[in-house]
């Protein structure tokens, strides 16, 4: 029996151009399941389903596998998902071709060699292999950029504080024209892309990050600006530049994830000039806390991050791991809070997260997304307890 606003199942494959037979595995798969299911067995799928077939044929084209689909999407299609997923969806097209360049490029003069040299340069060819063995990375960086978005995405949309965490950042950087600033972990760049028409010409602004897939976006972002950037791929342990390279060295939520903490800081004194300053953000015990009291609320089981980031690197301990390394150190708070009055931007918050989350979420997410529309029906409170560290050498 035909169901207003749903699709048989040969209706829907037939719109989206694809065989009733692929519909069908993937509802087996887990992959793509209909929206509503009869008593008989009818399976019905909606409007909104068409969007979940875009992203899973899309991953699809580009190489992934269907386990590796399966983790990567999620069943909803409000516009915050929406929006997210379509701009990572462009990034990750926009590495495709730039990968497919470089591989035609490497083609063209491994040929060209054996050609003019009668022989075959190793080294060229396992350039090739190289570049053709890359899904891993495409897969992380999809979720990487994923994740990042989801939480900028939160913070943008419900701060209460109308200035914003990227501008306050921009602003404690006290920059002038001349600078030479070094940022480690840069992320997508958010801190540049947000503040570009702020920026001094006479700037030369380093941009690093140890995952090239950021850097990339981060460049395709910037690339027309008239600023100087340049972009480059290390580990902030061993930064390398030369001793008082810098006016300025920025690590934005980035310290609680080094390993050897005191080694990055000694690398950025190293770096900074005489009179430079040091700018690392982080956060509190507090800050964050209704979310995972929310989620343990609905499965006790779940831990939001193995790690509690705060207590390797965070306000309540920053100033003792800083102090070894510089003389001045001041803790500036960014007064903030969030008021979130939908569930979606949360639930999005939540899955992007470094925990266990998505074991216990994802195959109960229509209970979950029901549970969260009651927490912020009037609106949910979180608390937010970040700030920065600003560092000098006396």
């Amino acid at each position: 029996m035909k169901k207003p606003g749903y699709y048989s199942s040969g209706e829907f494959a037939r719109m989206a151009h694809v065989t009733l037979r692929t519909i069908r595995y993937y509802d087996k798969q887990n992959i793509l399941k209909p929206s509503l299911v009869l008593e008989s067995g009818a399976r019905f799928y909606s409007d909104e389903d068409f969007a979940r077939l875009q992203q899973i044929l899309l991953l699809k084209y580009l190489g992934f596998s269907l386990d590796d689909i399966r983790n990567m999407t999620i069943t909803d299609s409000d516009y915050h998902f929406m929006i997210n997923s379509l701009n990572i969806q462009l990034k990750l097209v926009q590495d495709r071709i730039e990968q497919m360049q470089l591989v035609e490029k490497a083609i063209q003069d491994t040929t060209a060699a054996i050609q003019t040299e009668h022989a075959v340069d190793w080294n060229q060819m396992l350039n090739l292999i190289h570049l053709t063995n890359m899904e891993k990375s495409f897969k992380n960086q999809y979720q990487n950029a994923s994740n990042i978005s989801a939480r900028i995405n939160l913070h943008s949309l419900f701060s209460q504080n109308p200035q914003g965490w990227f501008p306050w950042i921009y602003e404690q950087c006290q920059i002038h024209p001349g600078m030479r600033i070094l940022e480690i972990g840069c992320g997508d760049g958010t801190l540049w892309t947000s503040n570009l028409s702020r920026l001094p010409k006479d700037l030369h602004i380093t941009l690093s990050d140890i995952s090239e897939g950021m850097l990339r976006d981060t460049r395709r972002a910037l690339n027309a600006n008239d600023v100087n950037f340049t972009f480059k791929v290390f580990d902030c342990h061993n930064i390398p530049f030369k001793n008082e390279s810098f006016d300025l060295v920025i690590a934005n939520h980035v310290l609680f994830y080094c390993e050897d903490i005191k080694q990055v800081c000694t690398e950025v004194r190293r770096v900074l000039k005489p009179d430079g300053m040091f700018l690392c953000s982080t956060y509190g015990r507090n800050h964050m806390k209704e979310v995972s009291d929310l989620v343990q609320e609905f499965d006790e089981r779940i831990v939001l991050s193995a790690d509690k980031l705060y207590e390797i690197f965070g306000r309540e301990n920053g100033m003792a791991i800083l102090k070894p390394c510089f003389s001045q150190v001041t803790w500036k708070p960014y007064e903030d809070s969030l008021l979130i009055p939908e569930p979606e931007p949360l639930i999005s918050y939540i899955l992007s997260c470094h925990g266990n989350q998505n074991q216990y979420i994802l195959d109960r997410y229509m209970e979950f997304l029901s549970f969260v529309k009651k927490k912020t029906r009037y609106g949910f409170h979180i608390t937010k307890d970040a700030g920065i560290f600003l560092c000098k050498v006396s």
